[in-house]
């Protein structure tokens, strides 16, 4: 099902914002048992990556009806929800009062295979770069055309994830994840404040290792500390947490740490479900 601004299966302007310049913000989420997980935390940062860009956010009582309604039909789902800055005239000017376009589908969740989740994933190094910009760093704005790119690098069904550097050489996550690192018994997520997506399950796995007393540090990552990690691992909100076990060839096995992370995403799991 698809709702613009609350109409099932209506037309999107050829002059929305969102269509011309990528003028917006969108969030992704599994609904489980008609349930849109976690959309609390997805609402906040949707709203705090609107206002980063001056971008009017529509009000949680419009949007929450309008994600029930797709998860009455598609139970068990993944749900997107995207807001553009509305229509406008031809230009980049936009006006400070524009009335946002809300769009909210679901489609199937990808059938991913159990086997990612219990021995790990094969991953590669992409050759695209991506570019610094602290003015839209951490936001899910609708231009993701870098990782478009990115992910357009392999073919091979068994390369489950591409890993991205920005221009400096600092690794900033996967092409959909982010990414975790495992050293010591203590965890290392790169920092992003010159690109890349913050992403909600990122942020859930930064707070339950505060939680238990683990140490995870936002830093700057080089391919090195990759590559010489006790442990890498990905996570995004439909994926929840995969761990690597191969990265351009070299094979690792899957540690505690990982098992620790998955435990922590269960966990909060099950407060929502």
């Amino acid at each position: 099902m698809v709702l613009i601004n609350g109409v099932e299966n209506a037309a999107l302007s050829a002059v929305d914002r969102g269509l011309a310049y990528g003028d917006g913000i969108f969030r992704t989420l599994p609904a489980r048992n008609r349930v849109p997980q976690h959309w609390p935390r997805h609402y906040a940062k949707l709203a705090s990556d609107c206002a980063a860009i001056g971008m009017q956010c529509p009000d949680a009582a419009l949007l929450g009806p309008e994600i029930v309604r797709v998860c009455e039909l598609d139970p068990d789902s993944a749900i997107k929800v995207i807001v553009t800055r509305g229509v406008s005239s031809r230009g980049y000017r936009y006006e400070q009062d524009a009335e946002p376009t809300r769009i909210v589908m679901s489609s199937p969740l990808p059938g991913y295979p159990q086997s990612y989740a219990d021995t790990g994933v094969r991953v590669r190094r992409c050759r695209v770069r991506l570019a610094q910009q602290p003015a839209l760093a951490g936001i899910k704005h609708l231009n993701r055309l870098e990782n478009v790119l990115a992910r357009a690098e392999w073919s091979d069904a068994e390369i489950a994830e591409g890993i991205l550097s920005d221009t400096d050489g600092n690794v900033i996550g996967g092409t959909m994840t982010n990414i975790f690192l495992a050293r010591a018994g203590a965890l290392a997520t790169p920092s992003l404040d010159r690109c890349g997506v913050a992403g909600v399950t990122r942020e859930r796995v930064i707070q339950a290792a505060s939680d238990c007393g683990v140490r995870c540090a936002t830093t700057r990552i080089s391919w090195g500390d990759v590559v010489d990690a006790d442990e890498v691992i990905l996570v995004n909100s439909i994926a929840g947490a995969w761990p690597v076990c191969e990265l351009e060839g070299r094979v690792r096995s899957v540690g505690p740490m990982a098992r620790a992370v998955q435990h922590w995403l269960r966990q909060d799991d099950e407060q929502v479900a």
